[in-house]
C-alpha cells in the first residue's frame, strides 16, 4: 500500500484547454496516491483538453468550475504546465484570486513548466526563487523573481519544477511540500 501522508488533504488543480498531459496527470495520480482529494478547477465545466508537446491529448472532467471556487475550501494547489493552457489561466481574474488567498495563507502551491505565468500575473514572483520551463525565464525575472535551472525547486511554500522530464523529481518534492503544510495547518486547528 502506498504511502497516504496525505490522506484528508484538499489540493485544487487549475487548469483549462491546452495543459500538458503528463503535468496535470501525472502530479494528480502521485496526489491521489499519498491520499489527496484533487478536484480539478477550470474556467467553464465539462471537459478540457490536454497536449503531448504539439499534439493533441486526452480530455479530462472538469470538477468545478472556477467562478464557483474557493481557496479556503482548500489546502493546497497544483498547477500544471502547457503553454496554452498557462497563457489563458493567467489572465482569468478568478485564478490569479485564487492562487493569491493561497499564498497570503501560506498553503503550498506546486507548478510546472509554463505555470508560473500564474504567479506572474497575480505579482507573486517578486522575491521568489522558482523555476519553469526555460522560455519564461525572461518572464520570472522581469517580474522580480530569480529563476534558477534546477529539477525542483523549493522556496517557501512553493515547489516549482521545468518540464515533463523532471516530474519524479516535482511528485517527490511536491508530497513533501504538502505534507509539511498538513502538518502545520493540523498544528494550527
Amino acid at each position: 500500500m502506498a504511502d497516504r501522508k496525505l490522506e484528508g488533504m484538499r489540493v485544487a488543480i487549475l487548469a483549462t484547454n491546452g495543459f500538458e498531459e503528463p503535468e496535470l496527470l501525472e502530479p494528480r495520480a502521485a496526489l491521489d496516491a499519498a491520499g489527496a482529494k484533487t478536484t480539478l478547477i477550470a474556467p467553464t465545466g465539462g471537459k478540457i483538453y490536454g497536449m503531448k508537446h504539439h499534439d493533441k491529448g486526452r480530455e479530462v472532467e472538469v470538477d468545478l468550475e472556477l467562478a464557483q471556487a474557493n481557496p479556503a475550501q482548500f489546502d493546497a494547489v497544483l498547477l500544471p504546465g502547457g503553454a496554452l493552457n498557462a497563457d489563458a489561466l493567467r489572465v482569468e481574474k478568478h485564478a490569479q484570486q485564487f492562487v493569491r488567498e493561497m499564498d497570503q495563507h501560506g498553503r503550498p502551491i506546486a507548478f510546472i513548466c509554463h505555470a508560473p505565468w500564474l504567479l506572474v500575473s497575480a505579482g507573486l514572483t517578486n522575491g521568489r526563487t522558482l523555476t519553469g520551463y526555460h522560455t519564461i525565464r525572461d518572464d520570472i525575472q522581469n517580474a522580480g523573481g530569480k529563476w534558477v535551472d534546477q529539477k525542483a525547486v523549493r522556496d517557501r511554500n512553493w515547489v516549482s519544477s521545468r518540464k515533463p522530464t523532471d516530474i519524479p523529481d516535482f511528485d517527490k518534492e511536491m508530497i513533501e511540500l504538502f505534507a509539511a503544510g498538513k502538518a502545520r495547518a493540523m498544528g494550527n486547528s
